[in-house]
């Protein structure tokens, strides 16, 4: 009896929250490779049965926590404002959660149907149907809004292979982007004019300036189908 009470209590201390809390900290520190139940047992100086006794794996785990930070986002949204202003607010949200949290980006696009993405699609989906969109269009002008920041979810999780989590981010891609620039300048005038003349801009671009200018367009595009 006694076991089973001391059993309980450690259930209860290490809670799921607790748990993904922990598991948010390791991700942000060392990146989703560095992420194992044993590491994750010796943070929170427990046994990795303890943890299995919230989460089944590592991708529920990661589940988990990515929608942790979706939520934090969500609830951080602008209440009383336009739905447009709604939409921007909670759409650049999602912009620096993932470039603070790149491993965010990478669950994310990795797996469209889970949780964190569903609890998405009902913020961005009562949005527009807040300004007025017809129903037989809101789901297209909705997954619109949704392509465009999981679109950017996968690029963040794939630029962040490219820029190494101890590196002076800003200088790195600069670097790297500059690389890219000047490959792109060598291209044949006549056959990609565009590419070579935003090649001259793309070293110095503002990601997430850039960002939020794509969901004015996409905001521009369903004020037509009102």
């Amino acid at each position: 009896m006694t076991n089973r009470i001391r059993t309980e209590r450690r259930r209860e201390a290490l809670s799921k929250t607790r748990i993904v809390e922990a598991a948010i900290e390791l991700l942000d520190r060392a990146g989703e490779d560095a992420l194992t139940f044993r590491a994750l047992a010796a943070h929170l100086a427990t046994g990795s049965g303890a943890i299995y006794w919230h989460v089944a794996d590592k991708n529920d785990l990661l589940a988990a926590a990515a929608d942790h930070i979706i939520a934090g986002v969500m609830a951080d949204a602008v209440r009383g404002s336009s739905p447009q202003d709604v939409i921007r607010t909670m759409a650049l949200g999602f912009f620096d959660t993932i470039h603070a949290h790149p491993w965010v980006g990478g669950q994310l696009s990795r797996s469209p149907w889970q949780y964190a993405v569903v609890r998405m699609l009902e913020g961005v989906g009562r949005q527009v149907q807040a300004l007025g969109v017809p129903e037989h269009t809101q789901f297209n002008a909705a997954t619109a809004l949704m392509s465009f920041i999981l679109g950017l979810a996968g690029q963040y999780a794939a630029g962040a292979r490219h820029f190494p989590r101890d590196a002076d981010r800003t200088e790195t891609r600069k670097a790297f982007l500059g690389a890219v620039a000047a490959k792109w300048l060598q291209l044949d005038p006549a056959e990609h004019p565009f590419v070579r003349q935003v090649a001259k801009v793309l070293p110095e671009h503002d990601d997430r300036e850039q960002f939020l200018a794509g969901i004015d367009l996409i905001l521009a595009g369903i004020e037509r189908i009102r």
